[in-house]
């Protein structure tokens, strides 16, 4: 499929391909150009790609090239486990139904948004829902919605849609459409583990495509720095982004109470910081991820719940404030920068008693890890070379002289 120059050739409807070229979308990558073909033939699949690889598209466009305007029937549900991911997946899919005029009626259905309002808006009769397995549970409970017509099931971030949290959820909600074999199903993530391919089997036996996109690997530079106490990692998180000038960073924090204390430390210093934790409703949690996107606010600081599936095009930087619990976790982090072919970095702290944790990282990635200290000097770690790892790309040009202009100018108050 290497020698596929656009989305015609791929199968995908000159309508379609005429909205994507209005968003600069022309040429696939490569898990669309695996997908496409197979999901328009009605397959059952299941994809694993990078983050930032286009994994929404490749399941959006089949299945909005499948459906009926004519019909007032359900006929796709697409399932995601935040808030945040739905609602992109929804913005997407209503911007490309109306530039490619296809007439489909897209809604989505999140926990914790009005629920009499989405009632009204069902009204409408919507062909594509998406959003959470427990919001359709309770309008399907109210009798306000109906799944039995549906052909089509999307579960994308499928690992997290089959984990304990969401396992019956998921399963439930699947009990309210057509028998798996009247169905097509769609499967999606950037990683998946053993526990979640056995779970999904309830679904049937998809096709397994995993690709992997050099693309992202090659803009991607991954540093670490070693700090000793929590309180230390947020001062130097704090001169980090003045001296690295970073204009949008998405900062990573293992447990909520830190989030807390860490918005409060860098706001007391002057810092423009959104939280989406901090946020108590669906309101705040859309006011804060509009101000980072927006480049109101230069950090936005979250948990991996609070930002899997984030897209927010120019992320230059992800920092991780605690070192991520899984490979799973960190493969999901850095996925949230260097994207589409962008380029972008990730920056660990780590105290002596998270340097396994680093070195695991790295054995179960097959990634190595360049250690700095924040003034920028090598730290070597046991059995690893010193200077520069291998397969890093040097920064983008003028990004370092920025940082050193940047130190300069701030270094009085760091």
């Amino acid at each position: 499929m290497n020698e596929v120059k656009d989305f015609a050739e791929l199968g995908v409807s000159e309508a379609l391909c005429e909205a994507l070229k209005k968003q600069d979308i022309t040429k696939p990558t490569a898990i669309q150009k695996e997908m496409l073909p197979r999901a328009l033939q009605g397959q059952t699949l299941l994809g694993e790609a990078p983050t930032g690889t286009g994994k929404t598209l490749a399941y959006l466009l089949p299945t909005l090239m499948q459906l009926e305007a004519e019909s007032r029937e359900v006929q796709a549900v697409i399932l995601a486990p935040t808030y945040e991911l739905a609602m992109q997946i929804t913005n997407t899919a209503r911007e490309l139904s109306q530039q490619a005029g296809l007439g489909i009626r897209v809604q989505g259905l999140i926990g914790g948004a009005n629920i009499a309002r989405q009632i009204d808006k069902l009204k409408e009769k919507p062909q594509l829902i998406i959003g959470s397995a427990g919001r359709l549970l309770e309008l399907a409970r109210r009798k306000k919605l109906q799944l039995n017509k549906a052909k089509i099931l999307v579960l994308d971030e499928f690992d997290r849609m089959l984990d304990d949290q969401n396992l019956q959820n998921t399963a439930d909600v699947v009990r309210l459409m057509p028998p798996k074999e009247e169905l097509q199903i769609l499967l999606f993530s950037a990683t998946t583990s053993r526990k979640a391919l056995e779970r999904a089997g309830f679904l049937g036996t998809p096709e397994h495509i995993v690709v992997e996109d050099k693309a992202v690997a090659n803009g991607l530079r991954e540093d670490y720095y070693r700090i000793t106490p929590f309180r230390e990692k947020i001062e130097v998180l704090r001169k980090l982004t003045r001296r690295l000038n970073i204009t949008r960073g998405l900062v990573f924090i293992n447990k909520k109470f830190d989030v807390e204390k860490t918005l409060a430390h860098l706001r007391y210093e002057g810092l423009s910081v959104e939280s989406l934790v901090s946020a108590g409703g669906k309101q705040e949690r859309q006011h804060a991820v509009s101000a980072f996107s927006k480049g109101k606010v230069r950090l936005l600081l979250a948990t991996d719940v609070a930002a899997r599936g984030l897209d927010i095009p120019g992320i230059d930087y992800v920092v991780n404030l605690d070192v991520p619990e899984n490979a799973q976790a960190y493969l999901h982090r850095a996925g949230r920068t260097a994207r589409a072919g962008a380029h972008g970095s990730v920056i660990t702290l780590a105290d002596i008693k998270e340097a396994y944790k680093l070195e695991l990282l790295e054995k179960q990635l097959k990634i190595q890890l360049k250690p700095l200290e924040p003034g920028g000097k090598a730290i070597p770690r046991s059995g690893q070379p010193k200077g520069r790892a291998a397969g890093h790309r040097a920064p983008a040009r003028g990004r370092k002289d920025k940082g050193r202009a940047a130190e300069k100018k701030h270094s009085a108050r760091s």
